[in-house]
């Protein structure tokens, strides 16, 4: 079927791109990047593109929703240089780290979750009974501090740390997700986050939408996967390989 498809019709640069609302000159770009095979030239040097080249490049749309431009073009590239490996394996990263994602979303939800609200009245916390509460060192929270994930002020009289109760409420936050194994670079957006929020149950619209973005990605990660199944049944090897004319 792979050779009907390459020898079953010719098709310009423009019917490719009128499929997709593209120009032609994005689909003379995705040749060069190697996300199409490469085209035969007409006598004039025109290009000339097929059924095949057209599957190609659904494959290539299909795949960008979930992998995202960089990852799709290498895919596709891998796969029209018959790397079918490095195909599978540019894949298989992509659902590795939604994976790594929903499992950051899980912690972040149920490190959220235990928070207590932050209490109204006012006073602070010095570093000593904080790090005892946490069961942290007291360096431990400097170097949190430094991190910008707490912005304790200072007594005027002594020059000590004064933990208010949003320091605190985001002390445990870091402690919590810390005890996760996040990386304070990591965790440093979400503090920011509880910050401009004015605390946790604002957030629960966002966590909410950061779900529907992950369950959105894995839809999109197997609608890629089918373009890209039925792109390869047709392209087999030795197809590919013949379409790959040297470029000018």
């Amino acid at each position: 079927m792979g050779r009907n498809l390459r020898t079953g019709g010719r098709l310009r640069p423009v019917d490719l791109a009128r499929e997709h609302g593209l120009s032609t000159q994005a689909v003379r770009n995705y040749e060069a990047d190697g996300i199409l095979p490469a085209a035969e030239r007409g006598p004039h040097g025109y290009r000339t593109y097929t059924p095949l080249h057209a599957q190609a490049l659904r494959a290539f749309l299909a795949l960008v929703p979930g992998h995202g431009h960089a990852t799709a073009a290498a895919i596709m590239e891998s796969v029209n240089r018959s790397a079918i490996e490095e195909a599978l394996r540019l894949i298989d990263e992509s659902h590795a780290q939604l994976l790594e994602d929903r499992r950051t979303l899980q912690v972040v939800t149920a490190a959220l979750r235990d928070l207590e609200p932050v209490p109204q009245e006012r006073g602070g916390t010095f570093v000593g009974p904080l790090s005892r509460k946490l069961g942290v060192r007291p360096a431990t929270l400097r170097t949190w501090e430094r991190a910008g994930l707490l912005r304790p002020e200072r007594d005027p009289r002594t020059g000590y740390r004064v933990y208010s109760a949003a320091d605190v409420r985001d002390a445990k936050l870091t402690h919590q997700l810390r005890r996760g194994g996040y990386r304070l670079e990591r965790i440093a957006p979400l503090i920011e986050q509880v910050r401009s929020a004015g605390g946790v149950v604002p957030l629960e619209s966002t966590l909410r939408d950061w779900h529907s973005r992950l369950s959105a990605r894995g839809r999109a990660l197997l609608s890629g996967a089918a373009a890209l199944d039925a792109y390869l049944s047709d392209a087999t090897t030795d197809t590919i390989e013949t379409m790959t004319l040297p470029r000018n």
